[in-house]
């Protein structure tokens, strides 16, 4: 059987490496600029982000980190 992903909204932030106070705004106590990475925790334990990834905020308020081409086949500007 095939799936479709439902048409949603979400917020994202890209991590720069320079943005810290940005991203920890976003993210508020759900995770952790530490140094060049961010640790986030999700819905699925720990998960860290590296420099030009995308921190997600999802449809629940969980944060999570997702690649940059990832994102990009996933999702379109609104």
């Amino acid at each position: 059987m095939k799936y479709k992903k439902k048409p949603v909204e979400i917020e994202a932030v890209k991590w720069t490496g320079e943005n810290a106070e940005e991203v920890q705004s976003f993210i508020g106590d759900m995770g952790h600029v530490k140094g060049a990475y961010v640790d986030i925790a999700t819905l699925e334990g720990l998960m860290v982000a590296s420099e030009g990834d995308m921190i997600i905020k999802g449809v629940k308020g969980e944060f999570y980190p997702c690649k940059p081409d990832i994102f990009e086949m996933t999702y379109d500007s609104v």
